[in-house]
């Protein structure tokens, strides 16, 4: 077993001369989002700039918001936090039961960048010794991740006095009769859940019991087609269990390196103008050393989508199932596969003897049913 710091001195041999790409909270919920892929475990263990890599390789996401939906999002904000967040304690009041003389009010940003995180240190551990709080807005929060440290900035972080924290997530995505997007939803679920795991291990160092951070979230969106603002929770402890797995996974990531060829390096081996010297060839090359767990919904999630999608067609996966069903079909991975194995034209993997004696029982009532 590797130390810790054979193990950043590993990662960071991977990246090599290319600075490092700090995790933020959006790149770190991603990782729930495929927790079995070895490739995006190294990368990001590495701090490698996938988006970088992916444009170099000539695949790049067309990932980022529009200017038009960044300005929707802001402004919703805003009007979320006016007036010292009157509206948000109207919401918070409803859906946490908060007493209405619970009004106290801490920016942090006022405290300057450099001084955040300290101060966020020192009011959340008065607050949980009973001492003050109520609303914090944008504390800074951190998180190791493979060795590296990673601030996170949450929008509110809520203390009801007497009770527990709760993480306050702000989207501008609506919520039409009761009902929202559940890809949104779900996106931000996961983000939130980094928040939590972050203010849970903040107070567990300063001696607290880390379960003081409620797993239900409040989450802010604006209802129906008018810009008024509504509160839901949202439980995240599905959401915290695989990152908590993830992040485990990508701190233990001894077999990963061990396994490696002598000198595999992403680097892209920037030269002075910061552009890309190393051949997209190389590039290439080298990240296929790493095995990826390709499925359609990484289109959603990863930089480097379209350079794994494309990897996986030519190794003649063009039919491939979602993450979710392939989980639950034991490791298959393709339609082919499984209606082979329901047709009984192929023969199990060692493990997939139970899923093939399904997939056949399925076949054969769906037989029954057409008949």
């Amino acid at each position: 077993m590797a130390t810790v710091g054979e193990r950043v001195s590993g990662l960071d041999s991977l990246r090599g001369t290319t600075p490092a790409k700090p995790h933020d909270a959006r790149a770190i919920a991603a990782l729930a989002a495929n927790p079995g892929c070895a490739r995006r475990a190294l990368m990001d263990g590495a701090g490698v700039d996938k988006d970088a890599a992916a444009r170099h390789l000539g695949f790049p996401a067309p990932f980022g918001q529009s200017p038009f939906a960044i300005t929707r999002g802001n402004a919703f904000e805003a009007l979320v936090k006016a007036d010292g967040c009157a509206e948000l304690l109207r919401l918070l009041r409803d859906v946490l039961r908060l007493p209405i003389d619970e009004v106290a009010y801490q920016d942090v940003q006022n405290v300057g960048a450099h001084l955040r995180h300290a101060h966020t240190r020192t009011l959340f551990d008065r607050a949980a010794r009973g001492e003050q709080g109520t609303l914090y807005d944008h504390p800074l929060l951190s998180l190791k991740i493979a060795g590296h440290t990673a601030f996170l900035e949450p929008d509110v972080v809520a203390f009801q006095h007497g009770g527990r924290f709760h993480i306050v997530e702000i989207k501008s995505f609506a919520v039409i009769d009761g009902q929202a997007d559940p890809a949104s939803v779900s996106a931000a679920a996961r983000q939130a859940a980094v928040y939590v795991l972050a203010l849970r291990s903040l107070l567990e160092e300063l001696g607290h019991d880390p379960l003081l951070v409620a797993h239900d979230v409040v989450l802010v969106c604006p209802e129906n087609f008018a810009n008024r603002p509504m509160a839901t929770l949202v439980d995240v402890r599905r959401q915290l269990a695989v990152l908590k797995r993830q992040l485990a996974r990508m701190t233990s990531i001894d077999r990963l390196l061990a396994e490696l060829p002598e000198g595999v390096s992403f680097d892209l081996l920037p030269g002075e103008d910061g552009a890309p010297t190393r051949s997209a060839e190389a590039l290439a090359e080298a990240i296929q050393q790493v095995s990826a767990r390709y499925a359609p919904d990484c289109l959603s999630t990863c930089d480097l989508c379209f350079f794994c999608r494309d990897e996986a067609r030519r190794d003649g996966a063009s039919d491939l199932l979602g993450r979710q069903v392939r989980d639950e079909l034991g490791g298959v991975a393709t339609v082919e596969e499984a209606l082979a194995l329901a047709d009984g034209l192929r023969e199990p993997a060692p493990g997939q003897e139970e899923i093939a004696r399904l997939l056949r029982d399925a076949e054969r009532l769906r037989r029954e049913c057409l008949a």
